[in-house]
């Protein structure tokens, strides 16, 4: 009987295992639905809705919806309505730590809420994109390739502060571009280097319209320096997504001084992107001899 008992204990276990494994199983080929969060804008006031990361990507379901980042803060997207009593509509909004953010927005003559926090909010109404991959070696021996390869073509430069930044070199391999960058500190003060980002702008905004701008996130940066010491220069390469510039449009490279204001912004037109050229092949498993 004890013997029996044991098989009948057995037998009703993997019962129970089987029925969660087929209730895990049809979870999991459930589509996950995204519940689109509920926003009330103004045409007189503005609505701040705060991100935990920053934002990489707007979408808009009208053009009702003015929206654009908060000068000097990459996390904060701004609202405004571009005429009364517009019918329903919606927005999405990528950020760079992978999240798709859902909202419907409707207009309001008094919203009750103006200032919103997504740092507060849940998981459920957003979703992880993938950021695809890359061959972690091989982008480090091309962007090694950049930083010492002896093609220069038209450099790119401002000088403020007594920094000099440019860009001095533009490459291509496969789907990846490499900027080469270089920072000079001729002042005695040293330079921190808090950010580096990159931008698709508008050269010029319309009244009352939104400024169209995408971020581009580096995929590798080689020779990450943090500090230009007083009279020294770096030169670095950041590796992004390939990419052209539409009409109309310039690429913004930003350079920010921690704890400082010496700020710096680099201004590159499409003409010189299609410029770039291109790495030869390398031996990605070999030792790279620099020449």
């Amino acid at each position: 009987m004890k013997k029996i008992n044991a098989h009948m204990v057995m037998g009703f276990f993997l019962f129970l295992f089987g029925l969660n494994v087929n209730a895990q199983s049809r979870t999991m080929l459930e589509p996950k639905s995204i519940a689109p969060y509920p926003l009330e804008i103004t045409y007189f006031k503005t609505t701040n809705i705060i991100f935990p990361s920053a934002i990489v990507g707007v979408d808009r379901g009208s053009k009702d919806v003015l929206a654009q980042k908060a000068k000097g803060a990459a996390n904060i997207l701004q609202l405004k309505a571009a005429r009364d009593s517009f019918p329903e509509t919606n927005l999405t909004v990528i950020t760079a730590d992978g999240k798709l953010n859902s909202f419907v927005i409707n207009y309001a003559l008094k919203p009750s809420v103006l200032n919103v926090s997504m740092k507060e909010r849940d998981n459920k109404n957003s979703i992880f994109l993938s950021s695809g991959s890359v061959n972690e070696a091989e982008v480090t021996t091309y962007a090694t390739h950049a930083l010492y390869s002896k093609y220069k073509d038209r450099k790119v430069k401002h000088r403020k502060y007594g920094i000099r930044f440019g860009l001095n070199g533009i490459f291509i391999r496969d789907n990846l571009m490499y900027l080469r960058l270089t920072i000079t500190n001729t002042s005695n003060i040293s330079y921190d280097i808090d950010q580096l980002r990159f931008f698709i702008r508008d050269q010029k905004k319309a009244k009352r319209t939104a400024s169209q701008e995408i971020e581009i996130n580096p995929v590798h940066l080689q020779n990450n320096v943090t500090k230009i010491n007083g009279r020294s220069s770096q030169t670095l390469v950041v590796a992004v997504p390939k990419f052209t510039i539409p009409d109309k449009k310039y690429l913004a490279i930003q350079l920010f001084e921690a704890n400082g204001g010496r700020h710096i912004e680099l201004s590159v037109k499409n003409r010189t992107i299609i410029k770039a050229a291109v790495l030869t092949t390398l031996q990605i498993n070999r030792k790279y001899t620099y020449q």
